[in-house]
């Protein structure tokens, strides 16, 4: 396993994605209960949380392991994260996941506690290589934030949008903003596979966090091949170029 902080290019590289009750994230980037006169580290019991008041919940969880010298992709995790939806706002429970995929508010409400599944996923990540399709939906608005708390826990490499943005090369539609516009995944996923279906999505995406990250994992590789793709290229990340 690579170490936090090298400067090595990564060769395996884990791939998130998240669904979730919406486009917010959450509410706190720090945790609320902490009391930052007090060493003591204060024990959560997450499960027994009111959720509405901490802003949009993950409900999926998906992640793949890619390698770039094998040209492999390789599911590792998959998900659903439960929670007393007894406390969540008539907004989260009728979300759009619910309505666009195949996930149901029943499913989440039976499904493994999120506890456990912060625990999984934390220990998945720690100290790994780690990117998304838009990391600044599901890290910066959830895995970064409250209560997921993964800032500093596993290293970032570059948004694979980024680089999608600059292949799909799409014309801006709002006359204020410059450079090319984010492609949505599946259009990525068409034209940079160039209608192959390595993910066997068969035409149609899913809108569940494996088969996105399966989707998005193909598309790095396809990028990497084609020299599109730098790990460690971290340029409009935070504002920049």
């Amino acid at each position: 396993m690579d170490s936090f902080g090298a400067f090595e290019l990564p060769d395996t590289i884990l791939v998130l994605d998240t669904e979730t009750t919406g486009l917010e994230g959450g509410r706190f980037a720090e945790n609320p209960y902490a009391d930052r006169f007090s060493p003591k580290r204060m024990e959560i019991d997450y499960d027994l949380m009111d959720w509405s008041r901490f802003g949009d919940a993950v409900v999926d969880v998906g992640i793949c392991e890619v390698s770039l010298s094998r040209h492999t992709v390789r599911e590792v995790y998959s998900s659903l994260v439960g929670y007393d939806t007894s406390t969540w706002t008539d907004e989260m429970r009728g979300a759009w996941i619910f309505e666009n995929s195949d996930l149901t508010l029943e499913q989440v409400a039976s499904a493994k506690p999120f506890s456990e599944v912060r625990e999984e996923v934390r220990d998945l990540v720690k100290g790994k290589w780690l990117t998304t399709y838009n990391v600044q939906f599901d890290l910066d608005k959830f895995l970064y934030r409250f209560p997921w708390d993964m800032k500093g826990l596993f290293n970032e490499c570059r948004d694979i949008m980024f680089a999608a943005r600059d292949v799909c090369k799409l014309e801006q539609t709002h006359e204020d903003r410059s450079g090319y516009r984010y492609p949505k995944l599946d259009y990525a996923y068409e034209t940079i596979l160039k209608g192959e279906d390595p993910a066997g999505i068969n035409g149609e995406q899913k809108h569940r966090a494996l088969a996105d990250a399966k989707m998005a994992s193909y598309i790095l590789l396809e990028l990497n091949d084609s020299g599109a793709y730098e790990p460690l290229d971290m340029s409009g990340r935070h504002g920049g170029h």
